[in-house]
Parts: structure tokens; sequence; C-alpha cells
């Protein structure tokens, strides 16, 4: 059958804008278009190809969805470069052909997990198809289960939690243990783990319970890209054969009890102490709510921060521990609770996060790294803690504090230099337990005290070999009861520990930039910092470089995939280091700014010693974003750089650069009659730097510094003094 008009003249604006990538992304629209490619809705292919939807076309079509840190993510929609059934069917389909060349001699199990996530389009990118069409309201329970599927069509059983239930979940962490526990060949998660919801992912584990490294990853992904089709079995039908199993529900029981062992009544809990908690909408009343409660923590969780898969309750529809502002809600509810505590999870359960209630009321946002340095502390030194000697793992931009902290316990080994992901602290444990060594460092895995990374990420039993929530909060829960006997609070014990080790901080940030362009621009600059690499951070001199790609000092490159996961630059120079890398699964560039020790200490301690090195850290982060974005011929002022890293860098400069002229002009014009329009404006007016969500906190910062020339410029002082109280309250 021959091309349509309206296909041939999207193919040619496609070449003729885009040169050769248009011209590959028009074979692709051309495949999945013919019905060739399996699941991939031909007809609602076909309403993409008016001239107005080119670039998105190009950007669905482009590429295939990249096999980055263990899996693929990012957004739902059509096309080889989203997320959508076939894209999945196609990741299992190469999963199912991996395992059968892996393992050609033995029958064959998998666990198959899922998040909560529902895909409702918040960003309005498929409106012109309409209300109605194959995407909208796909969750990943549905995913799972067409993983499941394919699985059983390639004779490989699949277990899954509670078969029959449409709304069932399963955590990252407990998939990890239930690959151990059933001893499967692997594994898939259907989640995106933190990222907004219109956003999923398949993250694929290997039988250790891990997600692979290179060069096993690079196979694998190999395998997948050359899958022409797909072999599938109906569920109910796979279900009836045996094919599809539930996991045994005891099993969960088994999952609990192993971190209640290692609590082994380090504290007993209170109950006039309440601890709030919140999965942050997503899974984790399964693993860190059931666990605290098996523990007897009296745990309170705010009524609508459940199972959601629209993230409805959280601000920014963001639910990820590292965003402060996402646990607003929580912290409220808090109040209400007599609580001064919120843990979180993020939809997979996978990263802890922190709010401690302070003596003045306010609550104060712990970052991934301080909550390292605070469960590290407790378990190896505190004088109410374990005691615990042995090994600490992290990766090479995770605080250096820790170092710290196990050379004060004595008696401990310490591997800090590890590229970034969980996946690399997983390999150290696999090594040791099958050669008893991993480089110099000679231990049974079973000695690891704690293995974590500055994204909120903690590991605490060798056998679970992925990041885990549930054992972080249930240590943080006891060390707040203790300490709130005491009349002290978390942050207190930070700042002792700070005082004790050395003043050390850590500010990491991220450089959002989205699509093809968003891309190709991360790319140029890190050929840039390669070919001109930068002589100062901030005020001083750059005194040693390090470049994960240098094959020299770090060894050939085992594969692409190795090669991606060692784009990474350090600078180090007198008390600094900052490193900076392309984010494995997600359309940024992180960078890490880390202060250490060095020279004289500073001439104050306790919250002073805290404050002066925050500020220092947080000044040279924001430097350094500019001095990154300045390589790509960007710059934001400081109201940009004040807002929160989850918005796209184009809609940071649209907002200092349109929004805020507009807003100096209506109150200078006297525009708004009250605050209350004045918030109308706003939200419409920035809508679209968080699709699906209130705007406004996001602002508040931003606004805040601006206050000044507000004041000063301003005819209706008293409209712009109520719009300052806001920002700055």
């Amino acid at each position: 059958m021959g091309q349509s008009p309206r296909l041939k003249n999207i193919s040619y604006l496609l070449g003729e804008r885009y040169g050769e990538r248009g011209r590959e992304a028009a074979t692709r629209l051309t495949a999945w278009i013919s019905g060739s490619v399996p699941l991939t809705y031909p007809e609602f292919l076909e309403k993409h190809l008016d001239e107005d939807q080119l670039g998105l076309v190009f950007d669905a079509f482009y590429q295939v969805l990249p096999f980055g840190t263990g899996g693929r993510r990012g957004r739902v929609g059509y096309g080889p470069n989203r997320l959508n059934p076939t894209t999945v069917a196609m990741t299992v389909q190469g999963h199912c052909d991996y395992l059968r060349s892996s393992f050609p001699d033995k029958p064959l199990f998998v666990v198959v997990a899922n998040d909560v996530r529902v895909f409702n389009d918040f960003a309005g990118t498929y409106r012109f198809l309409g209300d109605s069409h194959p995407l909208l309201g796909l969750n990943s329970r549905m995913l799972a289960r067409l993983a499941c599927e394919i699985y059983a069509g390639n004779n490989i059983t699949a277990y899954i939690w509670t078969p029959g239930d449409p709304a069932a979940f399963l955590s990252t962490p407990e998939l990890s243990f239930l690959i151990n526990r059933l001893e499967a060949a692997g594994g898939v998660n259907i989640s995106a783990s933190h990222n907004p919801p219109d956003d999923n992912g398949i993250k694929v584990y290997d039988e250790f319970g891990s997600q692979p490294i290179p060069p096993n990853d690079q196979r694998l992904a190999d395998i997948m890209g050359s899958v022409e089709s797909i072999r599938q079995i109906p569920f109910a039908e796979a279900l009836q054969q045996g094919l599809i199993r539930e996991i045994p529900k005891e099993l969960h029981g088994d999952y609990i009890e192993g971190y209640v062992r290692l609590y082994n009544d380090v504290f007993r809990p209170s109950e006039d102490l309440p601890i709030v908690y919140t999965p942050l909408c997503g899974c984790g009343l399964a693993t860190a709510g059931d666990l605290l409660e098996e523990l007897g923590f009296p745990i309170r969780v705010p009524p609508d921060q459940g199972p959601d898969g629209s993230f409805s309750a959280i601000p920014f529809r963001a639910p990820n521990p590292e965003v402060a502002q996402a646990t607003a809600p929580a912290t409220a509810f808090a109040d209400s609770q007599n609580s001064g505590i919120v843990l979180s999870s993020d939809p997979d359960a996978d990263r802890i996060g922190l709010e401690v209630k302070l003596a003045d009321g306010s609550w104060y946002h712990f970052d991934g790294n301080k909550i390292a340095s605070v469960l590290a502390y407790f378990l190896m030194v505190g004088a109410r803690g374990p005691r615990r000697k042995g090994l600490i793992i992290e990766t090479m931009v995770t605080t250096r504090m820790l170092g710290g902290i196990a050379a004060k316990a004595g008696g401990s080994l310490l591997i800090d230099d590890l590229l970034i992901g969980f996946k690399y602290m997983a390999e150290v444990l696999k090594a040791l337990k099958r050669d008893g060594r991993y480089g110099q460092i000679q231990c049974r895995p079973e000695s690891l005290v704690l293995a974590t990374e500055e994204a909120h990420g903690v590991m605490l039993i060798s056998t679970i070999r992925d990041k885990d929530a549930a054992p972080a909060c249930m240590y943080l829960a006891a060390l707040y009861q203790l300490l709130a006997r005491e009349g002290r609070t978390l942050l207190d014990y930070y700042v002792e520990i700070l005082d004790e080790v050395g003043p050390y901080a850590d500010v990491g940030r991220s450089i959002v930039m989205k699509g093809a362009e968003g891309a190709a621009k991360i790319g140029r600059l890190m050929s840039s910092l390669r070919s001109e690499p930068p002589q100062r951070i901030a005020d001083r001199r750059v005194n040693q470089i390090v470049d994960r790609w240098d094959e020299k000092r770090f060894g050939p490159f085992k594969s692409e995939t190795d090669k991606w996961s060692r784009n990474v630059l350090q600078y180090f120079s007198d008390g600094v280091i900052v490193a900076v890398r392309p984010s494995g699964t997600e359309p940024k560039l992180k960078f890490y700014c880390q202060l250490v020790p060095y020279g004289n200490r500073p001439p104050v301690s306790g919250m002073q010693l805290l404050e002066s090195v925050t500020r220092e850290a947080e000044a040279m982060a924001r430097a350094m974003y500019n001095d990154l974005l300045a390589r790509v011929d960007l710059h934001l002022s400081a109201a940009g750089l004040l807002l929160p890293d989850i918005v796209e860098v184009d809609r940071k400069l649209t907002f200092e650069r349109e929004t805020l002229p507009k807003l100096r002009r209506k109150l200078s014009n006297g525009d708004f009659a009250d605050l209350d329009s004045f918030f109308l404006w706003l939200r419409d007016e920035a809508q679209a730097m968080t699709p699906g969500a209130d705007p406004l906190p996001a602002l508040k910062a931003s606004i805040a510094s601006e206050c000044g020339t507000l004041a000063n410029e301003m005819k209706s002082a008293s409209l712009v003094s109520a719009v300052c109280a806001w920002a700055q309250g």
C-alpha cells in the first residue's frame, strides 16, 4: 500500500527541517503507521500528520527511547521515543530473548512489578486527539499485565502481585527482594520513579535483584534493538496455564521481618510521639508503612496521599523527596498531629525524604547527603545507636562527610569513588559475594553498614540490591523519638556531627533541557567542558580535572552504555569538588558542588557553621549554573536561578524575560484589583511551568527576590506589600 498524501507531506517536511535525523524519523513514522510494528494505533498516528504537529512528530520519532540507567524512561506518548505499549512490549521481548540466550537450559521465572502512575496528559500534548484516545488512562498496572503476557508467550513464568487486582502494585525494593527469594532469572518494574505523572518507564533487573551494569546492559540493549515482533499469550489464558503466577503473600511478611531483625530493638517506639509518613501517593504504605507499623511506631498518614497515580495532592505533581515543596501538605498535616517529623518516599518507594520541625515552628528539609550522614553516624558512632563496624559504600558525588564518620568509627571500610547509580553499589556486593573482594577491599557482603547516594537512596541489607526507603524510615523514626525525649531535633543532631567531623556541605542542581534540541545542548555543553575546561570554580583555581572518559586512567570503554555511564567530569580545587554529568534517566544535566574541610576551621560552630557552609555551597552552585549555561549561550538572572530545578530552562528564561516584566508593568499600572486577581493572572501566565499543578509555590522564592525592586518602583504600595508578604512567607 502506498503512502497517503499527508504522510508523504509530513515525511518531506521532516527531512527539510531536520535533515538526516528528520528522514530517519520519517522512516520510523512510516513503519509505525503501516502496522508492521505491534501495538502502534495507526489510526491515531494518522491524526499526527498535520504540519502543526511537525515538532512533536520529530521528537517522538527521531530516535528509539534510549536504554539508559537500567531501562527506559520518558514521556508517555505515540512513537518510538515515547513510553507506550509498543516500547514496553519490545523491551520485554528483548529481555525474553536475552534471558533465553543467557540461561538456555533451565526453566525461567521472572518477577513483574509496577507502581501506581496513570497517564492523564496534564501537559495537554495530545489535545488535538480529542477527549478519548488509547493512551489516556494508561497506567503502570496495564503495562505490567502486558509484560506478563509477553513473558508467558515466550514460555517464561511471570510472578506478579495479586494478578486479579487491577489496582495492585509492588515497590522497587520488594521486587529486588523477591527476585532473590524466588531465585528468578530477573524481573522488570513498570515505573518512572519520581518523575512527573505524564512519564513512565520500565526498569530491568538481573538474577541478583539489581540492574545490570556494562557490558551486560549493552548486550541486553543490543538484543532489544533487534526485536521485530513479539510473542504474547492473553493474561487470563496464561494465568490458567500457570505461566502467570501470584507472588506468595507470605513473602511480603519475610521482607518486613528482615528489617525487623536488622532493627533488633535498637529503640523501643513510643506511642506519644507520632510519626507522619507520606508515600507521596505511591507504593510506600506497603513497605515503609507496614514496617513502621510492625515495629510499633505510631504513624499518621495524610488522608489524601495514599496510592494515586495522578499525584493530585502533591505540589507540582512532583512526588520526589528531593523537592522540598513536595511535602508541604504533609508538614501542615504534621502540625495538626503534633508531630515534629515527616518521612516520605517516592512512588516506587525506593527514595527516602525527611522534614524536621524546629523549635520556632518552621520545617527544615534534609537533602539526601544530610540523611546519609545522620544515618551513618547513628549506625556507627552515636552513643544510642547500634555502633556497627563494617562497609560504607557511596558514589563519587555523595557527601565526603561519610569518610570522616567511617574514620571516627574505626575498624570500617569505605568505597567512595563509584560511578553514579545504585547498580554500581550492588555490583560491589555481588563481587564481594562472588570473590570475597572488590579492588583492594576484602570483606563479606554481610558486613554492609550503609550504601547510599546523594539522591536520597539508602541500602542497608546486602540481599536487597537496590535502594529502599523502608529501613531508613525505621531508623529515622527511632532517632527522632530518642532525640525528642531529650528536647533535641534531628537538625541539632546533624549540626553536632558537623562540629565533630568537620565543615562539609553539598549542593546538587539540575539543568532541565527537554527534547532533541535539549539533548543536543547537553551534548554541546559536555563537549565544551572537555575542549575548554574551566580554570576556576567561583573564586578558586582548579587544581585537578578527572575525566571518566580518560581510558588511560580508567580503562577502555566496555560498551556504549559504559561510555554513557562514564560521561562524568570532576573538578578539584582547594576545599571544593564539582562534578558534572548528563542524567541517565531524565532530560537534564546534573552537577554537584561539594565543600570539604580545608585549611583552618571556620571561626564559628553549631548553626552558624551550618549556615555559613550552606551559603557558600549554594552561591557556588548558582555561579556554576550560569557558567554551564554560558557554554550554550544562555544566562539566568538571580530571579531565574531561584526557580526550582524541576522547571525547564526555557520556561525559566520565559519567566524572567516575559512574565516578570509583565508583572512589574501590571503592578505599576494598577491592573490588579486585589491579591486574588493577581494570583489568578499569575497562575494563568505561569501554568506551563508545572503542567497540571498550581505553579504559584514554584514562583515564591523568585518573586521574593524581586520585592525590593517592586517596592521601589510601584505605586500600589499596599498590593506590592501583600505580594511580597505572600512570596516571603
